[in-house]
């Protein structure tokens, strides 16, 4: 049998790790558990799966590493209160605007300034957020508190913002052998911390069915781990823009799953903001990655 050519493998792997992000929502909402158990339970799953697939991630961390799990941790339980409260179109579409807080935070914790581009990018993305608390949408059984539900999706937009410049970070100060191992360990702490930070309020468990069982096991084995360790071995063989744009499947498919297991239904406000967010980010990271194609040849000379 013919194996599967390098780039190939590379591409499914994204696509694998977007797919198994974009069921999110929908399983989250199909759990029984409440927001704080899901959060929780999942983390701890992820956690133990981190360690079984990565020998890198069973390194101590270091002090950096927690703070960046600390980040990492708040993305990940935010993001499971969001979906619990908010419809998951409105949970993804908001913490897509991780690249807004990159471009405003990147001076004060990177040194790196945002350029004309870059100030039009987060005046777009401002613009896609906001549509969000225009018109929230009305309170459903799957979604019972859309306005508060929307806040978290943004603190889980923040987060995560402050997680990818965490990664930056340590692979910039740890040095490229240390920083690589870095960013697993950085990821098991965060798990670690989102299943300690959520357990007082997760516990007591009253009841629990199987399918609640089989569904944290899955977000946290699948969702969770398998899911970075798919996107690091695509990232390894794809350029920055295909995997970009291969990983919109994510946000693109997570409302269809939500409404086909839930009939949950966004409103057309959040639908554009979703389209403006996922628009700008795409057209950003495509011009800024044709430029870096027009200068290589002119640093090569």
């Amino acid at each position: 049998m013919a194996s599967t050519p390098p780039a190939l493998g590379a591409r499914l792997a994204l696509a694998a790790a977007s797919l198994l992000w974009s069921g999110n929502s929908a399983f989250i909402k199909g759990c029984a558990l409440t927001s704080w158990q899901v959060a929780s339970f999942r983390s701890g799953v992820g956690a133990l799966v981190f360690l079984a697939l990565l020998p890198e991630a069973r390194r101590w961390p270091s002090a950096r590493a927690v703070a960046v799990g600390a980040a990492y941790a708040g993305t990940m339980m935010s993001f499971a209160l969001a979906n619990k409260l908010t419809t998951g179109a409105s949970a993804v579409f908001l913490q897509a605007t991780a690249p807004l807080w990159v471009m405003a935070l990147a001076p004060w914790r990177l040194g790196e300034h945002a350029s004309r581009r870059d100030g039009v990018a987060m005046a777009f993305l401002a613009a896609g957020m906001a549509l969000f608390f225009v018109s929230s949408d009305p309170p459903s059984t799957t979604a019972p508190a859309p306005l508060a539900g929307n806040a978290l999706g943004l603190v889980s937009g923040v987060t995560w913002a402050l997680t990818v410049i965490g990664f930056r970070r340590l692979r910039m100060t740890e040095g490229a052998g240390g920083g690589e191992s870095a960013v697993p360990s950085a990821l098991v702490m965060g798990n670690v911390i989102a299943f300690a930070g959520g357990l007082v309020p997760a516990l007591p468990v009253h009841t629990v069915r199987l399918e609640d069982v089989a569904i944290v096991a899955w977000l946290g084995a699948m969702s969770i781990a398998l899911a970075y360790v798919l996107f690091t071995r695509g990232l390894r063989q794809v350029a920055a823009l295909e995997a970009s744009l291969i990983c919109l499947l994510e946000p693109v498919l997570n409302p269809m799953w939500t409404w086909l297991a839930h009939g949950e239904r966004p409103n057309g406000w959040s639908l554009v903001g979703g389209a403006v967010i996922l628009g700008t980010t795409t057209v950003k990271t495509w011009l800024d990655t044709r430029d870096l194609a027009r200068a290589a040849p002119d640093a090569a000379g």
